[in-house]
């Protein structure tokens, strides 16, 4: 049951990025932030339904990656070199609240 539930999400998920990509008469960057909103909301069920904390923390990192690449693409559409300043700094954040959110998992203090 748990694979055809798996397979369905798969081909839904499939077909939505065929239609994005082939038909969606939009501009290219266009077509990759709608990707990446999809990547999101993906991200944020996992967030909000993950079974365990460990899975929540590989969303919330996911979630991370992806405000990269909303910036990286919006540094290449809009020539704006401020953008790229926003990702590597969100990039720090990101890796440091991962690595405090996994000493805390573990039951350990900050200072260990």
């Amino acid at each position: 049951m748990k694979f055809i539930r798996w397979l369905s999400g798969f081909i839904f998920l499939a077909g939505l990025i065929i239609i994005i990509f082939a038909f969606l008469k939009v501009s290219a960057p266009s077509k990759l932030m709608l990707f990446l909103l999809i990547c999101f909301l993906l991200s944020l069920f996992r967030v909000l339904k993950g079974p365990t904390a460990a899975d929540r923390s590989v969303a919330t990192d996911i979630f991370g990656i992806l405000v990269i690449g909303f910036c990286a693409i919006l540094a290449v559409y809009t020539g704006k070199d401020w953008y790229m300043d926003i990702a590597i700094a969100w990039g720090l954040q990101s890796f440091i609240g991962v690595l405090a959110l996994a000493k805390f998992l573990e039951g350990r203090h900050f200072d260990e």
